[in-house]
């Protein structure tokens, strides 16, 4: 979708230390990025920088743009554009009018949201939702999925739900803000703080007594024996991150039934992540009378692993009678979910999304 579109579309990476402006048409990037200070902590300035590097990329295109469509940190009000009071960008404290001031500087309409909804709107235009269902279509199942859930997996914890080839935003514009839910191993905490880089780095620490201040990264090769730590500990980590990333996926797709994507640094670790994932999903729950049930309606799958993914695959259908004639129907009785990481790229998927909203809402 979009790919042969030749409208173009500003963008913005904002980061707290540096803005990366740039510009797609027909879901590439066309000219060289532009990196500028955010200047975080003056608006005035801050402002400025905006408009310098949008107005920088507009030099550089072949015609006009026809919208600006960009990621920006919350909490916020993305449906009207205006941004609330941001730790890592403290300029904006009590609101702040952001799209209405770009689109007034450039005469454009403005789009903003966060990150992890626009990852999830590329993911299932350009990314794992028609990936998994040409999977299905070449192993000749009729199966089509039309629902994803996304998640970002780094500083934070973010997510967003596309339903039908649609991006869910809600009433107020606040839906899939799973950062919220809560963390299965400490239930006073909110989730980001059991699968977050800080929730990784915290957790070694703790089993291991090691004080060096080490990235998920590192955390990772001690994991795999390429560097000087506790291994034991750091599989740990990932093991206790999963299973709250595992509860957490498990909460949401209770309600959106669709395919589940994760994206960010963290996943580059699945290989400790992911088992403890799996096992949230496929685990049990108790019934009061003690009998136990499924903690989900369907059985999850991890589309990275062959076996898991043949298993997907694999045909479940047979052909039963309708009472009372000769009439068969094929009947499924296998509910299942995938669960999938970026192929994309999570910045690359983003991106996708922010230049596929910008389009669809100018079409409607």
């Amino acid at each position: 979708m979009y790919q042969f579109d030749k409208r173009i579309v500003m963008t913005l990476d904002a980061g707290g230390t540096n803005f990366v402006f740039s510009a797609i048409r027909s879901n590439e990037e066309i000219v060289e990025p532009i990196v500028l200070p955010s200047n975080g902590d003056n608006l005035e300035k801050c402002l400025e920088m905006m408009v310098t590097g949008f107005s920088a990329i507009k030099l550089k295109l072949p015609e006009d743009p026809v919208a600006i469509s960009f990621a920006f940190p919350g909490p916020a009000d993305y449906v009207n554009g205006i941004i609330g009071d941001l730790k890592n960008l403290p300029a904006f404290q009590g609101g702040v009018a952001l799209g209405a001031f770009l689109r007034n500087k450039f005469g454009i309409p403005v789009f903003i949201n966060n990150d992890g909804d626009l990852f999830a709107y590329g993911e299932a235009l350009a990314g794992a939702l028609p990936e998994v269902n040409r999977m299905l279509r070449d192993a000749g199942k009729n199966k089509v999925y039309k629902n994803l859930i996304g998640i970002t997996l780094g500083t934070g914890f973010g997510g967003g739900v596309v339903r039908d080839g649609e991006l869910f935003l809600g009433d107020n514009g606040a839906a899939a803000e799973v950062w919220v839910l809560r963390d299965k191993r400490q239930p006073i905490y909110g989730v980001e703080e059991g699968i977050s880089i800080r929730a990784i780095k915290r957790e070694y620490a703790r089993l291991s007594g090691d004080t060096r201040q080490l990235t998920p990264k590192e955390i990772f090769e001690i994991a795999e024996g390429n560097l000087e730590g506790n291994p034991v500990a750091a599989k740990r980590a990932f093991d206790h991150a999963g299973e709250v990333l595992g509860e957490a996926i498990a909460s949401m797709n209770a309600v959106v039934d669709g395919i589940v994507v994760i994206g960010g640094g963290i996943i580059a670790a699945h290989k400790y992540l992911m088992p403890a994932v799996m096992r949230e999903l496929n685990g049990t729950l108790e019934m009061y009378e003690g009998a136990p049930a499924d903690r989900m309606e369907m059985k999850a799958f991890f589309l990275d692993d062959p076996g898991d993914c043949a298993a997907f695959l694999a045909p479940t259908s047979r052909c039963i009678v309708v009472p009372g004639t000769t009439e068969t129907v094929e009947y499924d009785p296998v509910k299942r979910m995938g669960v999938i990481t970026t192929k994309l790229g999570t910045s690359r998927a983003i991106a996708f999304g922010a230049y596929a909203f910008a389009l669809n809402e100018l079409d409607k």
